[in-house]
């Protein structure tokens, strides 16, 4: 239909006196509104655009069976008396069939740690806060234990290096605002981003469960997160673990000790093994973590994964 001259004239009137104003807040982006994010980030009153997402059987929605072997593979790092517990979570992506391991534990918020940077990574992309993988984010000057870390790093480079002080600064980029639609409209865990702009995931209120973690991630996965399917195809790329002839793993860890609370390691992420693809949450606690903890939540992974014939017991080469 054609677009009416004289209302377009009005409309750009209006965004030259708004946008202004929209600087000031914070809240403008420079790019066109293609997902609920980008409408709001940009201050327009447009609606969310609504996208078809593939369907897909809800993880919120499925039982959970306990598989011996899965909890096992759980037990075998030291639940109870070594004092670590946790669980592992399996869904097929497909049907939404849950398996677990400690089933009793897949609705235990966590605090998520860096898998929070598969969130924050797209909603930095959606609002235009970082361009593409390839843009490059610089280094704050400030010399840590992590050698690797200390440089300008670009996003994908950071994504893989788990690198925190670049993703901070991205979420002070993306700022409170911006950050808390971001997770209402997603849906992401308890929604809470208090205790700080750059901490509320390491060390602030931001809870999420296992089974939550699943679901994201199905709904990543099937193309059905409210955003573009641009940002989501970036995230999914800078996401590969592991690539070989039969299988890919696409995954983030997390690791980190709130305050007054147990160390808490994450692993999340899905496996793709021809038309199959298995997603996968495993979450760790330990009040006095060892040199093996951080380790364990991959073994813990695919000792599972193994069990359920979900990974070759033998990894086949690159």
């Amino acid at each position: 239909m054609p677009r009416c001259a004289p209302l377009v004239a009005i409309a750009r009137a209006a965004d030259h006196l708004l946008r202004p104003a929209l600087l000031v807040m914070g809240l403008w982006t420079g790019v066109a509104a293609a997902s609920p994010l980008r409408a709001q980030s940009a201050g327009t009153a447009s609606p969310p655009v609504s996208r078809a997402p593939v369907p897909h059987a809800p993880v919120t929605e499925s039982p959970v069976t306990e598989s011996p072997a899965a909890r096992a593979c759980v037990d075998a790092a030291g639940t109870g008396a070594a004092g670590v517990a946790g669980s592992t979570l399996i869904a097929d992506a497909r049907t939404g069939a849950l398996v677990a391991g400690h089933a009793e534990r897949v609705d235990r918020p966590l605090i998520p740690a860096s898998t929070f940077k598969i969130i924050s990574a797209l909603v930095a992309l959606e609002t235009g806060v970082i361009a593409d993988a390839q843009t490059v984010i610089p280094w704050d000057g400030v010399t840590r234990d992590r050698p690797e870390i200390n440089r300008d790093l670009d996003l994908q480079t950071a994504f893989r290096l788990s690198a925190v002080p670049h993703f901070q600064s991205l979420v002070r980029r993306i700022g409170p605002v911006r950050m808390q639609h971001a997770l209402d409209t997603i849906g992401y865990g308890n929604r809470n981003i208090g205790g700080g702009i750059d901490q509320f995931w390491l060390t602030g209120a931001l809870r999420i469960s296992p089974r939550e973690q699943v679901e994201l991630l199905t709904r990543l996965w099937h193309d059905a997160l409210p955003v573009s399917p641009r940002s989501m195809a970036i995230v999914r790329a800078m996401m590969v673990n592991e690539a070989t002839a039969s299988y890919t793993i696409r995954a983030k860890t997390g690791l980190t000790t709130p305050p007054g609370s147990e160390t808490v390691g994450w692993w999340v992420g899905w496996v793709e093994r021809g038309a199959a693809v298995h997603v996968f949450a495993t979450a760790l606690e330990a009040a006095a973590p060892t040199a093996a903890f951080n380790a364990q939540r991959l073994t813990v992974t695919r000792c599972a994964l193994q069990a359920l014939s979900i990974l070759p017991i033998v990894p086949p080469a690159p």
